[in-house]
């Protein structure tokens, strides 16, 4: 097969791999949550006891962040995560169908009129939050803030092409742009040139590639490397910082409150930004850990 044929199929298949998620996505999105859920739980039992998906990462993860606990609590822990996980994969799908109204009953932000003040001053934010709770739901902040700003969330691009894209689309829904992370500063510069307020989301507990580790930082009894992009990008163009503490209050309902990480973040020492984000973050997680995404190897770099 020549290399044009090759690039051909290659994007055929990926455009139907697109269309069939798409189609299943959307189905989804339409069948009431209250249906969905009991659907939820049986593909968590699946996922725990047949399949056993990470299992071992998601007890490691657990064992070694909350040694306190006894095995008993982990796994309570454990299987509420589960249930959690399903969940929120099938909430995420109703970015698709929800109008405005209907996100903004289920995801209420409180303090924003924070960030509003902050931009009636010609200000722009970045937003710090973690793999907790419903993070698909947070791009639905666009919908509580000034309408003229550009909204943004820096994202890590997934390997699978169709899901990326339908990621990207679920997110847009909102009036949220989807930027690689690999274009933040460029696309902070065009905002910036354009003389453009921006609103800019980073879901900053993502771990560096080993050949990126600048620093370390504790977190969850872990010595861990962290991204610092989001704090340097904040200190040089003088962005104020804010945090989004996400909560579940039942199934299909959270409030998100938005909290200063710091009244002048370009004041602070080197790091010192990110150090305060990420005791929120463990704040936040040792309330309902349960709700946090514990299937990555997050620590796989620890410094010890």
């Amino acid at each position: 097969m020549s290399k044009y044929n090759h690039f051909f199929f290659g994007t055929m298949l990926n455009k139907l791999t697109f269309y069939l998620l798409k189609f299943f996505w959307v189905i989804l999105s339409i069948i009431p949550l209250w249906i969905l859920y009991p659907i939820s739980d049986f593909f968590a039992l699946i996922l725990y006891y047949l399949i056993r998906y990470r299992r071992k990462v998601v007890r490691k993860n657990l064992t070694t962040c909350f040694p306190e606990k006894s095995e008993k609590e982990i796994v309570n822990i454990e299987k509420k995560f589960y249930r959690f996980f399903t969940d929120m994969f099938l909430e995420a799908t109703k970015l698709f169908t929800y109008s405005e109204k209907q996100i903004m009953k289920r995801m209420q932000f409180v303090n924003y009129e924070e960030i509003n003040a902050a931009i009636r001053q010609g200000k722009s934010i970045s937003l710090f939050l973690g793999h907790y709770g419903n993070w698909e739901w947070v791009s639905s902040m666009a919908l509580w803030v000034d309408k003229n700003i550009t909204a943004s969330q820096i994202y890590q691009r997934l390997h699978n092409e169709a899901t990326d894209r339908l990621i990207r689309q679920n997110r847009k829904k909102m009036g949220v742009h989807c930027v690689e992370m690999a274009q933040t500063l460029r696309w902070i510069d065009f905002q910036k040139q354009a003389n453009k307020v921006s609103v800019t989301g980073y879901i900053a507990d993502q771990s560096p590639r080993k050949r990126e580790v600048r620093h370390f930082l504790p977190f969850l009894n872990h010595n861990i490397p962290v991204l610092t992009g989001a704090e340097k990008i904040c200190k040089r163009y003088g962005f104020e910082a804010f945090y989004i503490e996400v909560k579940r209050l039942k199934r299909g309902y959270y409030k998100a409150e938005v909290i200063k990480i710091h009244p002048n973040p370009a004041s602070l020492p080197d790091f010192e930004l990110t150090k305060i984000y990420y005791q929120f973050l463990e704040k936040t997680i040792r309330q309902n850990p349960e709700y946090y995404l514990w299937t990555h190897k997050r620590f796989k770099y620890e410094k010890l």
